[in-house]
């Protein structure tokens, strides 16, 4: 998710899983402690944005870096249940 404030532009990995009584949890792996959820997909992904925002103004209003994304590889692994030997 790309946020621009100021005049930079700022990207975040952000993660989004279905809750189980409905809804979605929404994260940030890389802004400890920043989550949120919503009812839709469209509003957590709006919530992310917005909280997002409001972190890194804090951080830039307490004089402290803003993080970069480090140069990561990320795998996604999909099993069926053929895979498993209890199958």
């Amino acid at each position: 998710m790309k946020v621009q404030t100021g005049y930079k532009l700022y990207s975040f990995r952000t993660i989004i899983e279905p809750e189980d009584d409905g809804g979605y949890h929404g994260f940030v792996p890389l802004l400890k402690g920043l989550h949120t959820e919503g009812d839709t997909l469209k509003e957590v992904k709006k919530n992310l944005r917005e909280a997002i925002k409001c972190h890194v103004e804090g951080l830039m209003m307490d004089g402290e870096e803003i993080p970069k994304e480090k140069d990561t590889i990320e795998a996604i692994e999909s099993f069926s249940n053929q895979d498993f030997s209890f199958a």
